[in-house]
């Protein structure tokens, strides 16, 4: 994650228009987790990450800047919704379960790269156990011509397999049993019969190991591919390892922290949202969580919370969580000239991903320039008349004004459809000129 705070905000550019602040905010806390990371471990325990509270309203590009650093960064990264969780005591999910999911996610990204490590071995391994279903093994004793025989026939057969000759061949494998354990959902109350029942369940299946299956060379690839990877995978390291990243490393988006907030204005709609902003505390604060890989410290993780406050406002919050994120950025409404630069300078734009469908069909589509200016004014219009929801306005606009060529396009194969200024007004221009007509279709 050697990324410079340049390097990050260009990236996030290629996706995400504007709120430069955002991302300045963003790229310098993730190169100071990088900075910390070289330093002595004595002065590493004290410095603590500063975590970052975004207030923007709907459809800015909150929740799209976590996405991209999600796929960005090879870090332990997670993202949840406030409104989900529910004070300890309540039936639902307690906070400390997002502590859990980082691991997980954690736990994911560290065997992933332990795999491609040693992606050689798995592959030798998988072939070598396919061989030898193929080829009878040599009796002992075996004399010296019949010992070179059978390797030169192995070699033979093992080329075959590598080349893919005999992907549709039948084989009998062996494979492990999976024991049915039932999942038990922690936003609902729980049964401990069921719970006994499927411990029942696993016990008894327990002596069973595994089961025999005659599937094709190419499905025996991907199953013993798992197995291999099972067997030859050092467990106990990928465990450490991921541990440790999610402590020193992990970051948590907190989407929806405004629904939380407990302002005059919204008191007694949910069950205590104030416990569970106290709950919150402690694991941004810096605590100790319990999962079943191992205790994992919080103090280092960086939390980004999100939110629109339109109802409430940062204030609402507890002031002890205030204080516990110390950035504040805020995300500013997108105007005209914004969505214009949406759908034309970010990398996958909106009018790109409907352009690639329609190919599909063998229709080629195109947008005037003026078209796409419309498309900006509609939106920003629209957003005046009834509810802002930002950017999101795009796809309402877009696909009312597409509607039509999508559902014709396998008549227009071979055809250049072109997307006019007036055909985005005739399409629009009552509906958005309608306020009561706008709110419902809009």
């Amino acid at each position: 994650m050697n990324l410079t705070p340049k390097e990050i905000v260009k990236y996030l550019n290629e996706y995400i228009i504007g709120q430069d602040d955002a991302k300045k905010t963003i790229a310098l806390a993730l190169r100071n987790r990088y900075r910390r990371m070289q330093l002595p471990a004595d002065i590493q325990e004290e410095i603590m990450p500063k975590n970052i509270l975004m207030i923007g309203s709907t459809g800015v590009g909150k929740t799209e800047i976590a996405r991209r650093l999600a796929k960005m960064m090879n870090l332990p990264f997670v993202k949840v919704e406030a409104s989900k969780y529910t004070e300890v005591g309540f039936v639902g999910r307690d906070v400390e379960s997002m502590i859990r999911d980082l691991v997980y996610e954690s736990i994911s990204l560290v065997t992933k790269e332990y795999e491609t490590k040693i992606q050689g071995n798995i592959d030798a391994e998988v072939v070598r156990q396919i061989v030898e279903k193929l080829i009878p093994p040599l009796p002992k004793g075996a004399t010296k011509e019949a010992q070179d025989s059978f390797i030169k026939a192995y070699n033979k057969m093992e080329e075959k397999v590598l080349n893919g000759d005999l992907d549709d061949k039948k084989i009998e494998i062996e494979v492990p049993k999976r024991s049915s354990v039932e999942i038990i959902d922690s936003a609902g109350p729980i049964d401990f019969s069921s719970v006994q029942e499927s411990l029942n369940q696993m016990i008894s299946g327990m002596g069973k190991d595994k089961v025999k299956k005659e599937v094709t060379i190419k499905d025996a690839r991907t199953l013993l591919r798992g197995v291999a990877s099972e067997k030859l995978l050092d467990h106990e390291s990928i465990k450490q390892e991921a541990l440790k990243r999610a402590q020193d490393g992990g970051i948590i988006f907190l989407d929806e922290i405004d629904k939380i907030a407990s302002g005059k204005s919204n008191q007694n709609q949910d069950p205590s949202k104030e416990g569970v902003q106290r709950d919150l505390l402690p694991i941004v604060e810096g605590s100790t969580v319990n999962t079943k890989f191992g205790q994992v410290k919080t103090d280092h993780i960086l939390f980004i919370a999100a939110g629109a406050f339109h109802v409430s406002k940062p204030s609402d919050l507890l002031p002890e969580l205030q204080g516990r994120f110390p950035l504040r950025v805020e995300l500013n409404p997108l105007d005209e000239e914004a969505l214009y630069q949406i759908l034309t300078n970010t990398k996958n734009s909106l009018l790109k991903q409907y352009q690639a469908l329609l190919e599909v069909e063998g229709v080629t589509l195109k947008f005037t320039d003026d078209a796409i200016k419309a498309f900006a004014h509609l939106s920003v219009v629209a957003n005046m008349k009834a509810e802002d929801i930002g950017a999101r306005r795009l796809h309402t606009v877009i696909e009312k004004v597409l509607e039509d060529i999508s559902f014709t396009a396998d008549e227009k194969r071979g055809e250049t459809v072109e997307v006019s200024k007036a055909l985005v007004y005739e399409k629009l221009e009552n509906i958005v000129e309608h306020e009561d007509t706008a709110r419902y279709i809009l």
